[in-house]
């Protein structure tokens, strides 16, 4: 069954026969997360780097932006039974999309500040799909843990 995870939104998963799935990843960052073992995975889609930004949406959305919305998914899938130490992680998204003149960098912090949760919770990136100027959609499958990217017509494994 397909789950869409829209935008500041994450769903985790333990069901063989799940697909998570997230659209439009532009500037925004989108990190699956997945243990082969307990066969537990996440899908997240985050679309500003730092909650103190705007505390009060942060509170009421914290999938909304990284710091928290990546914190909040690491603990559901440990919730779920996953182990730090197997986790597979899968990054997307954070392009310059809607900043051409390069004012912003809103895609590049959001990667920035999730790769900074990532090495403090001593996990690595296995695979990402990141920068330049394209939308992409991630799709996690929960039976294996394979991860796609589509962009521009075009599907590949992440």
């Amino acid at each position: 069954m397909q789950h869409v995870v829209g935008i500041s939104d994450m769903k985790v998963s333990n069901q063989a026969s799940d697909i998570l799935i997230t659209y439009s990843l532009g500037s925004c960052v989108g990190l699956a997360l997945y243990d082969p073992v307990s066969m537990v995975g996440g899908l997240i889609h985050c679309m500003l780097p730092l909650s103190k930004t705007d505390p009060a949406k942060a509170q009421a959305k914290p999938e909304m932006f990284v710091d928290t919305g990546a914190t909040r998914l690491l603990q559901a899938v440990f919730d779920m039974g996953a182990e730090r130490k197997r986790l597979i992680a899968k990054v997307a998204g954070a392009s310059g999309l809607l900043d051409d003149k390069g004012l912003f960098k809103i895609g590049e912090r959001n990667y920035t500040v999730l790769r900074k949760i990532l090495w403090k919770n001593n996990i690595l990136i296995a695979s990402e799909s990141v920068g330049g100027t394209i939308a992409r959609t991630l799709s996690l499958y929960m039976d294996t843990g394979r991860t796609t990217i589509k962009s521009g017509g075009q599907e590949v494994e992440l």
